[in-house]
């Protein structure tokens, strides 16, 4: 069978790959990036569902427009207020989660041998959906305040081909940082210069527990050249996949017009359910829910990394969102690691994936959104045997 040549560099997810292993139940697993289950209105999308399909049920089992059901669009336009951006519906687009919104923007963007300008670590899916499309990775180290801007201006100046900036700047997958807003600021001046879009993807913004929220990468924008990538998953439902792109003019209607090619449009009838909810009940009221248990997560599973890693381990804070990063001594691997810490019954993700070039294999993502109080305990505590054993035996 002859496959097209852009199948020869993709393969499985390691986090999926992951997940298929840890399927005992008697595993506890900081190793993917899902919102507690528990948390989800059942009961109040049961009641959505049934006055969506009582109020419009013909409507909501038709085909609609490629851009979504203008009413959540509306919603959406509004909530983005709240991250400095005054827009109108017509500049969103809803897509079957945010992920699409990363498919589309290989599409859009990018030809067999561009560069693609992304954070070291970045998000594994983004990678795994713009490697479809061929391009080359260019990796711009981090810190606590985001992407290193001085090594970014050296790349634009020295590189051709640069077709994309890929950042994620609020509670970044898998690190957990969250960008400066002088970052912020340098970013879109760099942009500007070399007239690149920017692609800001934000599924963990709204998860903040602790300061205030930043403005978006967006918010600063003047010139209408960064794309936002938003979504319900993590503050609401995963498993409607319902998200949004947030663009101006010209580009949007690129997105739209690839979008039809795709899928021609966004289930219609998770649309409505996700908005009759909104009218219904306050979805800020769900999102500060979330927030309380996963930030007693969070600090459940700091403590336990301060009492139970070992000192030469280093690990990030984060503000919100749904992950840590740690970094082992340079020449340890993660994944020799992952092996002996399944024996004990606990899981997470090697980090060599987040690397779209390879490398940095001493490296690992913990997630705390998923296991409860007690499994966090117990689980760090088991990690931390093992990288006892690991680092001592050295």
């Amino acid at each position: 069978m002859k496959f097209a040549k852009r199948m020869d560099s993709l393969k499985a997810s390691e986090i999926r790959e992951i997940l298929k292993l840890i399927e005992n139940p008697e595993i506890i697993s900081f190793a993917g990036g899902l919102p507690a289950p528990e948390l989800f209105p059942v009961e109040e999308m049961k009641e959505a569902a049934r006055a969506v399909l009582e109020e419009d049920g013909q409507k909501a089992l038709q085909y609609s427009s490629t851009e979504g059901y203008l009413p959540l669009r509306e919603k959406i336009a509004g909530r983005m207020e709240e991250v400095g951006v005054k827009t109108t519906a017509d500049n969103i687009l809803i897509t079957s989660g945010s992920q699409q919104g990363l498919d589309l923007s290989g599409k859009v963007f990018i030809n067999e041998g561009d560069v693609v300008v992304c954070e070291s670590p970045s998000y594994l899916g983004a990678i795994n959906a713009l490697k479809s499309y061929s391009p080359k990775f260019v990796e711009i180290d981090t810190d606590d305040d985001g992407m290193d801007m001085e090594a970014l201006a050296k790349v634009l100046k020295e590189t051709e081909h640069v077709k994309m900036i890929y950042v994620i700047p609020d509670f970044q997958n898998p690190s957990g940082r969250t960008w400066s807003v002088e970052r912020r600021k340098q970013l879109i001046e760099l942009a500007n210069e070399f007239d690149l879009p920017i692609v800001e993807d934000n599924p963990y913004g709204e998860l903040r527990f602790e300061g205030e929220r930043p403005p978006s990468i967006k918010s600063f924008d003047t010139q209408g050249r960064v794309i936002y990538l938003g979504t319900f998953s993590k503050i609401f439902c995963p498993g409607l996949r319902v998200g949004w792109t947030l663009g101006d003019g010209e580009i949007l209607q690129k997105y739209i017009f690839v979008k039809q090619g795709a899928d021609l449009h966004t289930n219609t009838l998770t649309q409505r359910e996700i908005n009759k909810f909104m009218e219904v009940h306050s979805i800020d009221e769900h999102i500060e829910k979330i927030k309380n248990v996963y930030r007693k997560r969070r600090d459940v599973m700091m403590e336990g990394i301060r009492e139970h890693f070992p000192k030469a381990v280093k690990y990030t804070y984060p503000q919100g969102g749904l992950f840590t990063w740690c970094e082992l001594p340079e020449e340890m691997d993660a994944k020799e690691v992952f092996k002996k810490s399944i024996k004990e019954n606990v899981a997470f993700v090697p980090g060599g994936s987040f690397y779209p070039n390879g490398g940095k294999e001493n490296t690992f993502r913990l997630n705390y959104s998923m296991m409860s109080e007690e499994k966090i305990r117990e689980g760090i505590k088991r990690l931390g045997k093992v990288l006892k054993q690991e680092i001592e035996t050295r």
